[in-house]
């Protein structure tokens, strides 16, 4: 076919599915062949085609074999529904009135044709443009109207800079995230991207006569290009894209079917694509063939070969994404398969003409260096009246071998199907016998037969034991039977020998037999107890040495024979496997690999969910995750378990693979006169790098702003901060004495941590300073002499680090945490080095306030000399600031934590979550630096956990409500408290963590497909796609809340008493 037909076959195809799409809208029929049947039985007449669609008495036809296998016609689209069986839902239009309205239904359609001539826009577009503006109009309207932190950009410009060779993200602009995905993976099309970023409109566009859908190309190729641009040299970590989505909003269809957002968006942005560069191609080659680099990258062929009613037919059709069924496959080559293959195939291989039997296969006879696979993950509830996300598994490979699926492979692979077909034949009668094996007894319950005869075996070998009767029976109950039940309890001597009435003679009849007359009746431990000789444990009665010997023998022959026939099955049914995966292994069937380039991933249901995308990095040999602004190092592993499928609610829905033996499609730009490879504003034409420049200089100026208002601020604080500490030590100087220690002039700022002398009511210095005073009584009391002031420094540093020190060993429960009780403690736990230690000690003891006495005075003076001898080189003052911040933080923590704790079991969840959730992320901070730095976070997490899934289910019940304030109230809650935290939960990937947030989304999208007012329902739309965001990247957040000041002995004391009250409960309530 010329490249000349090929264009005038594309036009008719365009034709023929607006007529399609026209008569879809008219009679409600979504059966494609039906529809095409109706335009070949009306030879393109739309009236005439209406008419036999809306016949009164027509009626849904079976599978019509000649409308399903009429290939030849050119108007089959194969980009759609190749080997697809739509469902039929034909609706009656006819009635009394036929012949008006079929005059109403023509006039209609002629006014949609010359509509469709005049702009080259089908209503149905029209349509869908005016219901995506209003939806994008809707979108801004509700961003401005519900402000959440989550959406927003952060005001630090900062937070907003692109680390250096760092992809560039997209920001979610309203429900966009498809959009990003499905651009980020073009975009990464190094071929693509220079296509696009090297486009140029036709010089004489203006004097050509175009409708309104080409002048619509032309501007939304040069907002692609300045997008690109920005995406190759912006200084932004991600970029705008709203002008090009503006622009695509007649491709988008409303977010009733997400699914078909992003198919029918990528179809539209082909098409456009494609119309661009013919536009350009026919004009750079007057005279000559024009070339379509958008059909040659992303459009292959295939070839349909059928038999109909015996006679064979072959058709040459073309492709762009390729469709495939998920439902009922494990992998992808299956999938494969079963759309290469449509109906009964014996007939193809026959020669008999004859057959009634009808089918094709499909032989690809040029593949498109970008092979695009759309998988089919939704399906229509006929029962439920609603769509339904398919979350089956879906294996595929990351190299692809198209060998088995090409044309001049045809008749090698038919051998192969064949042999495929028989090993299969013989795998179902295997794993048949196999299970009879596996699954033996006639009974509802079925066993392994091993282990039946190994049982039999065991029960053979046991031996009888026998019990007494009063070893196993309660004889304090009462006996049991109905006759037990009416007896008194008698005594042991009532209970005598049975009596009964002579032989011949009965009680009279009008006597009631007395409760005396009906005890001899019981015949106690016969009637109601267990067999004297009955065996604790089943085994054999009577069975003879001989008779048990030869039992044995015959069962562990037999087990071994089970055994043995178990595994000589299981190793036939591994080596058919074995075959049949290694059936296309060979070096002839792997000459055509297509190695994955990009998953689009879809997380939710069918009416709402997230996506995002992973593209593989050939040059940092690496995957990586788009996902909106987000931009990620990950794995294949990760890729798996979020593509697969079968785990949570996320799976792959379409699939990029690129030619690996064409490696131009990723290969860098090298410049032609240096060599050397282009990269950031290089890669650009003139007109792109001025505007990528510009853009930056727009940020720059932020940036210049930003850095201007903070040096102010920071200035302001500063002198702030002085006139303060002014006024201060004007106030302390009338004081008699001062709770802060009083350390020599030549100390400067190195100054007692504020956390060892806190003013607070209890006087955190005085029990202090007890605890110093003791220690320097008992060492006064245990020596024999008088010492001097030095020795007696001492001698009471080593009382108190030795009482700190058994602290420090003591194993004690989590409200017993000593390491609040005294900063040395935190430190022996933590490994501080000595000198930290020393000066700590020393300190401690030079504290102003111990000179209530002569010898307190003295020995605080000692100190104060010996800090004074402390050379700058013996003791680091920097790690020495750095241990005592460590513990300040550590205290901090813990207030979070106590305080979050106290709140959460008071069933304050909004109060407590933000100390939880600080007190968590300071706490890993924390353990980053060792073990003992911090608390346990499990503890943590769990609590942070419950509380925000206490949060999600206190939020869901006031939008159940219904009421308009309550329901306010709970999306609030979500939006401003539970949102910003799900990417806290996701960041560790814990598995606890991963399944509160997939209980949390699980909850909401429960709510889909439910009856609602549609107030409700347009919240809901708008709320879900923010709850199904999988970014791990915090975008903005609350600050954390205002700590009160505690001294020590509060803190230690309302520490343990709200953590011995968590153990008194279960450690994970989930």
């Amino acid at each position: 076919m010329t490249v000349e037909q090929n264009v005038l076959q594309q036009h008719s195809q365009k034709h023929q599915q607006t007529l399609l799409n026209q008569l879809r809208e008219v009679t409600g029929t979504t059966d494609v062949q039906l529809l095409q049947q109706a335009l070949q039985v009306s030879n393109g007449d739309l009236a005439e085609a209406v008419a036999f669609l809306t016949e009164k008495n027509a009626k849904v036809p079976q599978q019509d074999e000649a409308t399903y296998y009429q290939t030849t016609q050119v108007g089959n689209d194969r980009y759609i529904s190749v080997g697809s069986q739509a469902d039929t839902n034909v609706i009656d239009l006819t009635g009394d009135d036929k012949d008006d309205l079929q005059r109403a239904i023509a006039l209609s359609l002629e006014e949609s044709s010359r509509a469709f001539r005049e702009t080259g826009i089908t209503d149905e577009e029209q349509a869908i443009s005016r219901v995506l503006e209003a939806s994008i109009a809707e979108n801004k309207a509700s961003l401005k109207r519900t402000h959440t932190e989550v959406w927003s950009d952060s005001p630090n410009p900062h937070d907003r800079k692109r680390m250096e060779n760092c992809p560039v993200g997209l920001k979610n602009v309203g429900n966009t995230c498809w959009f990003s995905a499905v651009i980020q993976s073009l975009f990464n099309l190094l071929e693509f991207q220079r296509l696009v970023l090297h486009y140029s409109p036709p010089a004489r566009v203006q004097d050509l006569p175009r409708n309104q859908k080409e002048h619509r190309n032309l501007p939304f190729m040069q907002e692609l290009r300045n997008l690109f641009s920005l995406m190759v040299g912006s200084k932004r970590k991600y970029v705008d894209p709203s002008r090009a989505v503006e622009i695509l909003k007649d491709a988008f269809k409303s977010s009733e079917s997400q699914q078909q957002d992003v198919s029918e968006f990528t179809h539209k942005l082909l098409d456009w694509l494609e119309d661009a560069f013919q536009m350009k191609a026919e004009e750079d080659r007057e005279g000559e063939k024009p070339k379509n680099p958008m059909v040659e990258l992303f459009y292959g062929r295939f070839q349909a070969v059928g038999v109909l009613e015996g006679k064979k037919f072959e058709n040459t059709e073309m492709f762009g994404q390729y469709p495939l069924q998920v439902n009922g496959f494990k992998d992808l080559h299956e999938c494969l398969e079963a759309a290469m293959i449509e109906g009964e195939i014996e007939s193809l291989h026959s020669s008999a003409e004859n057959s009634a039997k009808s089918g094709q296969e499909h032989w690809f006879t040029e593949l498109p260096p970008v092979l695009t696979f759309e998988l089919s993950r939704f399906e229509f509830n006929q029962a439920l009246g609603r769509p339904e996300k398919i979350h089956n598994k879906l294996e595929f490979p990351s190299m692809l071998y198209m060998d088995r699926y090409m044309d001049r492979n045809r008749e090698i692979t038919r051998i192969k199907r064949e042999e495929i077909r028989r090993l299969k034949e013989q795998l179902t009668l295997l794993q048949q016998r196999l299970e009879r094996y596996l699954s033996y007894g006639s009974g509802p319950k079925r066993f392994p037969l091993a282990d039946v005869l190994q049982y039999a075996m065991e029960f053979a070998s046991s031996k009888p034991v026998c019990t007494s009767p009063l070893e196993d029976i309660d004889t304090s109950a009462p006996p049991g039977g109905t006759t037990g039940q009416l007896l008194p309890a008698l005594s042991t001597a009532e209970q005598g020998p049975s009596c009964t009435l002579p032989e011949g003679l009965s009680p009279a009849p009008t006597q009631a037999p007395s409760t005396q007359q009906r005890v001899p009746i019981h015949k106690p431990f016969t009637q109601s107890r267990l067999p004297p000789d009955l065996p604790m444990h089943p085994a054999p009665r009577h069975i003879t040495e001989e008779e048990l010997r030869v039992l044995e023998g015959c069962l562990h022959r037999w087990r071994s024979e089970v055994e043995n026939d178990t595994h000589d099955l299981q190793g036939s049914i591994s080596r058919i496997h074995r075959t049949i995966e290694l059936m296309y292994s060979d070096k002839s069937m792997m000459q055509v690999p297509f190695r994955l380039h990009a998953v689009l991933v879809h997380e939710g249901q069918a009416n709402a969910g997230h996506y995002w995308a992973y593209i593989y990095d050939p040059h940092q040999q690496r995957w990586m995750k788009y996902n909106d602004i987000s931009v990620t190092k990950s794995s294949w592993e990760e890729l798996v378990r979020d593509s697969f499928g079968g785990y949570r609610n996320a799976s792959a829905y379409c699939l990029m693979y690129i030619n690996d033996k064409k490696p131009f499609l990723i290969e860098e730009e090298f410049d032609k006169e240096t060599g050397q490879m282009l990269s950031g504003l290089d890669k650009l034409p003139s007109d792109l790098k001025a505007y990528v420049k510009e853009d930056n200089g727009l940020f720059d100026k932020e940036i210049d702003e930003w850095d201007t208002l903070q040096a102010r601020k920071a200035q302001q604080e500063k002198l702030a901060l002085a006139a303060a500490t002014a006024a201060a030590e004007t106030t302390t100087s009338h004081q008699p004495m001062s709770t802060e220690p009083s350390p020599p002039d030549s100390w400067g700022p190195q100054q007692d941590p504020e956390y060892m002398e806190q003013p607070s009511p209890t006087d955190d210095s005085k029990h202090l300073q007890e605890d110093t005073e003791r220690a320097i009584s008992k060492a006064a009391a245990e020596q024999q002499e008088e010492r001097s002031p030095e020795g007696l420094l001492t001698a009471a540093i080593k009382v108190e680090y030795t009482r700190l020190l058994r602290f420090a060993q003591e194993d004690t429960a989590p409200e017993n945490d000593y390491r609040l009780q005294h900063v040395i403690v935190y430190f022996i736990h933590n490994q501080a080095p000595k000198k930290i230690l020393e000066r700590t000690l020393l300190m401690q003891f030079a504290d102003r306030n111990l000179s209530f006495d002569e010898r307190c005075k003295s020995i605080m003076q000692v100190a104060r000399g010996k800090l004074d001898l402390v050379k700058p080189e013996e003791v680091n003052m920097e790690e020495y600031e750095m241990w005592h911040q460590d513990y300040r933080n550590f205290r901090e923590t813990t207030i979070f934590l106590m305080i979050g704790l106290e709140l959460f079991q008071k069933k304050c969840f909004v109060e407590a979550l933000m100390y939880l959730i600080y007190s968590y992320q300071y706490n890993r901070e924390l353990l980053v630096k060792g073990l003992y730095r911090g608390h346990n976070d499990e503890l943590i997490g769990h609590y942070r956990r419950e509380c925000l899934l206490k949060l999600n289910e206190n939020a869901a019940g006031m939008f159940e409500s219904g009421e308009e304030s309550e329901v306010c109230n709970g999306l609030s809650i979500m939006n401003e408290l539970v949102v910003p935290c799900i990417p806290l939960l996701l960041v560790h990937d814990t598995e606890k963590d991963l399944l509160a947030v997939e209980d949390m989304r699980n909850r909401w999208c429960s709510y889909l497909g439910q009856e609602m007012e549609p107030n409700l329902q347009e919240k809901l739309t708008d709320f879900l796609p923010k709850l199904l965001d999988c970014s791990t990247e915090i975008k903005s957040f609350h600050d954390p809340p205002k700590l009160p000041t505690y001294s020590t002995l509060e803190l230690v004391e309302r520490y343990g008493r709200v953590m011995a009250s968590l153990s008194r409960v279960p450690a994970d309530g989930r």
